[in-house]
C-alpha cells in the first residue's frame, strides 16, 4: 500500500507566533493552530475598532523576553504584524494528505529528564476533500518499538529520550506508530500538562458533557502523590486544571480506552469555546501569557511557513468534516504480559480496516461511474503509463485499453522497478474524476492513490502497472 510522498521532518524546537498558536495548544495544539488565521483577522479588527485599547503585535518582544529582543524564526527576525498578516500568507500548496502525531507529555514536578507521552494522537488533513479526522492510540497499546522490541507504545517516547535516540523521544516515537499504522507520519507536536492549563484557563474554561459521574481518589498529582478527583455527571465548565483531570483520569469502567475518548471530548470543547465570538477578545489581550507557555512547554517540527499554511488550509473547514475517532474495545482487548504489565493488545486486522477507512482518500461525489467521463472530459488530464511489472508490452496494450475508454493517454514506458505487486495512481495535481474512474475502471485500492508534485514528464496523472492488474 502507498500513502503518497512523504514530506520532509524538520528539526525540532521551532516555534511559530501567537496569533498561529491560539488554537493550537488546547488541541494537543493542532485544531487550534489550525483554525488561527480567522482567529487572528477577527479579533485584530475588533481591537482595531475598540476606542483606547492598543493592538497586540504578535511579531515583537516575545521570542527572548528577558532581552526584550525581537521574535526570531529560523535565524529571521519577525516584523510587526503587517508582515505576517493573514492575507499575505499563501495557500497550503500541497494536495496529498498530512499527519500530524500529537502527543501531550507526563512531566511532574517540574523534570528535565526522560519522561513518557500520556496522550498520543494522530491528526489527519486531507487538502482535497477539506477534511480532518484525529485517531486516539491508548497509551498501554502493546506495539513494536523499532529498535526496542515489544512494549507499551507510550515507552517510545520515554526511551527516545532517555536514549538519546536521533530526533529524541518525539522521533522514535513517530516511528512507532508509522510502523504500527503502516502510514507516514509528516509533522509532531508534544505539549506537556502545564500548557493546557494555562490555556483553558486563559481562554475563561471549557464546557463539557459528562457522561456519567467519576469518582478517583488515587488521581496523581504533579508530584508523585495523590490529589482525589471527582466530578458529576452533566453539561460542566472546566477550568485548566480539571479539564486537565477529566482528560487524564482512567477512574472509569473503559480505563485507557475512555479517557482516550475524554481527550477528545476536551479537544472538542476547546474548539468550540475558541472560535466563539465572546472568547477572541479576552484571547488577544492575553497573547503575551499564551506565548511565554507555548515557548516553555511545547515541542514541534512544523516549520513557521508550514504552521501557516496549515492555518490558512484549514481556516475554512466545516465543523462536520472534522472526526474523532478512538481504538476503543471493538479493536483492543485486555491482556497481561509474562512479567506482569496489564496491557490492551491490537486486533491488527480490525484496525487494517479503520487505518484503510481514516486515511483512504475521499470519495469523488459521484453517483455512479456514468457520470466520471463528463469530469474526465472537463479535467483533460493527460495520462501517463508506466509498467511495473516483467511483463513485456503491458503499458502498451494498457494504454490501448483505457483510449477505448476515452482517457487520454500521452505517454507510456517503464518504472523504476518491475516489481510492484499493486497498481498504483499519482496525481500530480487535482484531478479527482480522472483518478476516481481510474480506480473504479482497474479496480484500484484507495490506499494506492497518491498525490505528488513536479511529475518526470509531460502528464497530469501516473499509472504505474503492478502485477495486480490484468486487462478485461
Amino acid at each position: 500500500m502507498t500513502s503518497g510522498p512523504r514530506q520532509p521532518r524538520r528539526s525540532s524546537g521551532v516555534r511559530l507566533p501567537v496569533w498561529a498558536l491560539f488554537l493550537l495548544i488546547g488541541v494537543g495544539l493542532l485544531v487550534l493552530v489550525l483554525s488561527s488565521v480567522w482567529l487572528f483577522r477577527t479579533v485584530r479588527g475588533f481591537a482595531a475598532a475598540t476606542d483606547g485599547v492598543p493592538e497586540f503585535d504578535p511579531g515583537v518582544g516575545q521570542a527572548t523576553p528577558e532581552q526584550g529582543g525581537p521574535l526570531v524564526f529560523q535565524g529571521t527576525p519577525v516584523g510587526d504584524a503587517g508582515s505576517i498578516a493573514p492575507e499575505t500568507i499563501p495557500d497550503w500548496a500541497g494536495t496529498q494528505r498530512v499527519n500530524i502525531l500529537l502527543l501531550g507529555v507526563d512531566l511532574r514536578c517540574d523534570e528535565e529528564g526522560p519522561t513518557h507521552s500520556d496522550t498520543i494522537i494522530v491528526a489527519t488533513l486531507d487538502p482535497l476533500s477539506q477534511s480532518m479526522s484525529m485517531l486516539s492510540l491508548p497509551r498501554d497499546l502493546w506495539v513494536e518499538i523499532p529498535n526496542y522490541g515489544v512494549n507499551r507504545i507510550n515507552q517510545a517516547y520515554f526511551w527516545g529520550q532517555a536514549d538519546e535516540y536521533p530526533g529524541g523521544g518525539p522521533q522514535l516515537a513517530v516511528e512507532t506508530v508509522e510502523a504500527f499504522l503502516g502510514v507516514p507520519i509528516d509533522y509532531y507536536v508534544a505539549v506537556d500538562f502545564q500548557a493546557v492549563i494555562d490555556f483553558v484557563d486563559l481562554m475563561g474554561g471549557v464546557v463539557v458533557e459528562v457522561p456519567e459521574r467519576i469518582e478517583d481518589p488515587s488521581y496523581p498529582d504533579n508530584c508523585y502523590g495523590y490529589d482525589p478527583f471527582t466530578i458529576d455527571a452533566g453539561l460542566q465548565r472546566l477550568d485548566g486544571a480539571t479539564a486537565l483531570k477529566y482528560a487524564r483520569t482512567r477512574a472509569t469502567f473503559g480505563g485507557d480506552v475512555d479517557r482516550a475518548g475524554r481527550q477528545q471530548q476536551v479537544i472538542n470543547a476547546v474548539r468550540d469555546q475558541a472560535i466563539q465570538l465572546d472568547t477572541l477578545p479576552q484571547l488577544l489581550f492575553r497573547a503575551p501569557q499564551l506565548w511565554q507557555s507555548y515557548q516553555a512547554h511545547v515541542t514541534t517540527n512544523l516549520s513557521f511557513d508550514e504552521a501557516l499554511q496549515l492555518a490558512n488550509l484549514v481556516r475554512s473547514m466545516p465543523g462536520e468534516n472534522i472526526r474523532n475517532v478512538v481504538l476503543d474495545y471493538s479493536y483492543v482487548y485486555n491482556d497481561t504480559t509474562f512479567d506482569g504489565q496489564q496491557v490492551l493488545v491490537p486486533v491488527r486486522e480490525k484496525i487494517r480496516v479503520l487505518r484503510d477507512e481514516v486515511f483512504a482518500p475521499p470519495v469523488v461525489p459521484t453517483p455512479d461511474i456514468e457520470a466520471l467521463p463528463t469530469a474526465i472530459t472537463v479535467e483533460d488530464a493527460r495520462v501517463a503509463v508506466f509498467n511495473g511489472t516483467p511483463t513485456f508490452g503491458l503499458a502498451a496494450e494498457t494504454q490501448t485499453y483505457l483510449l477505448s475508454q476515452d482517457v487520454n493517454v500521452t505517454e507510456i514506458g517503464n518504472a523504476d522497478s518491475a516489481t510492484y505487486s499493486a497498481t498504483q495512481i499519482i496525481d500530480y495535481g487535482s484531478h479527482p474524476g480522472t483518478v476516481q474512474f481510474l480506480v473504479r475502471l482497474m479496480n484500484i485500492p484507495p490506499l494506492n492513490v497518491s498525490t505528488a508534485t513536479n511529475p518526470a514528464g509531460d502528464f497530469d496523472v501516473l499509472v504505474i502497472l503492478g502485477s495486480d492488474w490484468q486487462i478485461p
